[in-house]
């Protein structure tokens, strides 16, 4: 009976392993065939591209932080993604709904407390007026839900730099294009 046992548990601990190892393999496959995608932001702009192979596919303009609560400048990594999140802030809780201050989308940064988001307040695009995140109006954040994945990069500049200086170029050509100017 005892070997009956041990056999039955090989057998499970090889198919487990077979089992693993595919999932493993698909995985792979899958973060090998997803494009990488990262998010600039020029702090100085108050805009957002989304990169593609070092090619800009979409910009926004965003509000960043104030003053007194400024934006990070840096390298993160976007490590949740949350549609109606629920906002918390100094024993404070709003629930998903048009008073949410971060509106309809929150994705996460990996500096602890910051993320970028959609608003309450779509007044504020454009503006230093954040406590730091980056804040998107609530139908751009959506659009930039669907392009971004956990594990992308996201750089964020506090002075202007050539890559900033691309950003705002982009944007004036896509402008240019969505309003039928050449």
């Amino acid at each position: 009976m005892l070997n009956r046992i041990e056999e039955q548990m090989k057998k499970l601990a090889a198919l487990t392993s077979v089992m693993v190892m595919a999932a493993a393999e698909a995985m792979a496959q899958d973060q090998a065939q997803r494009t990488t995608r990262r998010i600039v932001v020029s702090i100085p702009d108050r805009k957002l591209a989304v990169m593609e192979n070092d090619r800009i596919i979409r910009t926004f303009e965003v509000a960043v932080g104030a003053p007194k609560t400024p934006s990070p400048a840096g390298t993160f990594k976007v490590v949740n993604r949350i549609e109606n999140p629920t906002w918390y802030y100094k024993g404070k809780i709003v629930g998903p709904g048009t008073n949410n201050p971060v509106g309809t989308r929150w994705i996460g940064l990996s500096e602890h407390g910051y993320g970028i988001h959609g608003t309450n307040a779509p007044s504020s695009i454009g503006k230093n007026a954040s406590h730091g995140c980056i804040r998107l109006r609530n139908a751009d954040v959506e659009q930039l839900f669907k392009l971004v994945a956990v594990g992308d990069e996201v750089e964020i500049f506090g002075e202007q730099s050539i890559e900033v200086a691309t950003i705002g170029a982009a944007t004036v050509r896509e402008r240019g294009l969505n309003s039928g100017v050449n």
